[in-house]
C-alpha cells in the first residue's frame, strides 16, 4: 500500500476496525517515511456487473465515479462522509443484487436519486438537474413540485 502523500510503500497499521455494517475493515496506517497517517478499507472483492451507458458503451462499475458525483451534489450541505459512503454502498449493493452481468446506467442514476431524496432535498435537485439534463427553470420547478408531493405523501 503506497502512501498517498509521499508514495512510499512502507507503512504500518495503527488501528483496525470493522465497519458499521460489517462489510469492510477500516485500517489507520502511518507512513514510515513521512509519518503521515491515512485510512484504507479492506472489502471482499465482489464481481460487479458492467455498466451499460445510454449510447451503448460498456464500462466497469466505478464506486469513485458515484462518490465524486455525490460529493458535487452534496457540496456545502450538512452531510457526513460516512453518509456519502453509505449511499455509495447502497448503490453498489443494488447493482450486485440485480444478478445480471450488465446493469443500465439509468438504473444506477435512479438509485442515486432515490437515496438522495431520502438524504437531502437540495442535493437531490442538484443531482437531478445534471442527471435529467434540465433545460430551463420550468424543469427545475416540475422536479420541485414532484419532490414536494412525495414529501407530503411520505
Amino acid at each position: 500500500m503506497k502512501c498517498p502523500f509521499c508514495r512510499n510503500g512502507e507503512n504500518r497499521v495503527i488501528d483496525s476496525r470493522i465497519s458499521k455494517d460489517g462489510s469492510a475493515i477500516r485500517r489507520r496506517r502511518e507512513c514510515l517515511a513521512c509519518n503521515k497517517r491515512f485510512t484504507t478499507y479492506e472489502v471482499v472483492e465482489d464481481v460487479l456487473p458492467m455498466v451499460v451507458k445510454k449510447d451503448g458503451r460498456r464500462e466497469p462499475f466505478d464506486r469513485m465515479k458515484i462518490r465524486n458525483g455525490l460529493i458535487k451534489a452534496l457540496e456545502k450541505r450538512p452531510i457526513s462522509v460516512d453518509e456519502i459512503d453509505g449511499v455509495v454502498d447502497q448503490v453498489e449493493r443494488a447493482c450486485q443484487e440485480s444478478m445480471g452481468k450488465e446493469v443500465p446506467s439509468s438504473m444506477i442514476g435512479e438509485k442515486i436519486m432515490e437515496e438522495l431524496q431520502k438524504l437531502d432535498a437540495v442535493a437531490y435537485v442538484r443531482f437531478a438537474s445534471v442527471y435529467r439534463q434540465f433545460r430551463d427553470v420550468n424543469d427545475f420547478l416540475d422536479e420541485l413540485k414532484d419532490l414536494l408531493n412525495v414529501k407530503k405523501d411520505g
